[in-house]
């Protein structure tokens, strides 16, 4: 099945990010545009999904704004969690088909995504029982949450790659008290791979893992005129 692969420039404000996928979203449903996926990263911001508490956040909105940090609720599911620059954010807007129709297998998918995409680099990461994401034994190195309706799905994941890890101290991670968060520069030092890099493996796996060959959309490419109407010229731009 053909799709689309959207690699932006960092960083896509929260908001244009949301506001990006439910015009995607509502194209997809009108068969306007294939499944496409976005790729990129957001500038410092914690996200409340549905589970969200506010005690999840250890700070008052006003001091996160001190600190830099937008605080957004967010239409996923899924708890607390922190998005900055040198995190991998990966939106599907996919339309499920009636042998993947299934919120669980396509957790599962995003899982193993992560897994292989943490492998490629030499870590080894594996799931936890009862607990979504890419885990590691010095943390969680992904975050998964997302949303289905009517069927086509929005959010998704997100991959730690060097990302300031004291954003997560912001929070209560997932809400899971006592749990570390980690990333491939804590894992890997100086040999851990950019952000580029990693975005080009999770795109490889995602192609495979979710049966979809990807057109990538990068900097220089033509921009299919469907998808530059979608696209907000400030706010996201085609990276390189």
């Amino acid at each position: 099945m053909k799709a689309w692969a959207v690699f932006l420039d960092a960083p896509v404000p929260y908001a244009a990010g949301v506001a990006l996928q439910e015009r995607l979203h509502a194209a997809r449903l009108a068969e306007a545009i294939p499944d496409t996926v976005l790729f990129l990263e957001h500038p410092p911001v914690v996200t409340l999904g549905q589970r969200g508490r506010d005690d999840g956040v250890r700070l008052p909105p006003e001091a996160l704004r001190a600190h830099g940090v937008e605080l957004a609720r967010a239409s996923r599911g899924g708890n607390v969690t922190f998005h900055g620059p040198g995190q991998c954010v990966l939106y599907p807007i996919l339309r499920l088909g009636a042998h993947e129709a299934d919120a669980h297998g396509y957790l599962h998918n995003l899982e193993e995504v992560a897994l292989r995409t943490a492998a490629d680099f030499g870590v080894q990461a594996f799931r936890r029982a009862g607990m979504n994401g890419a885990w590691t034994d010095d943390g969680k190195l992904a975050a998964i949450g997302f949303r289905l309706k009517r069927w086509v799905t929005l959010h998704g994941m997100s991959f730690n790659v060097n990302v300031d890890l004291a954003g997560f101290d912001l929070i209560i991670p997932c809400g899971l008290a006592g749990e570390r968060v980690s990333s491939l520069a804590r894992l890997l030092g100086a040999a851990c791979p950019g952000v580029a890099q990693v975005r080009e493996r999770l795109a490889h796996h995602f192609a495979l893992v979710c049966g979809r060959e990807l057109d990538i959309v990068r900097a220089g490419d033509p921009v299919p005129s469907a998808l530059a109407a979608l696209l907000d010229p400030v706010e996201t731009r085609i990276s390189g």
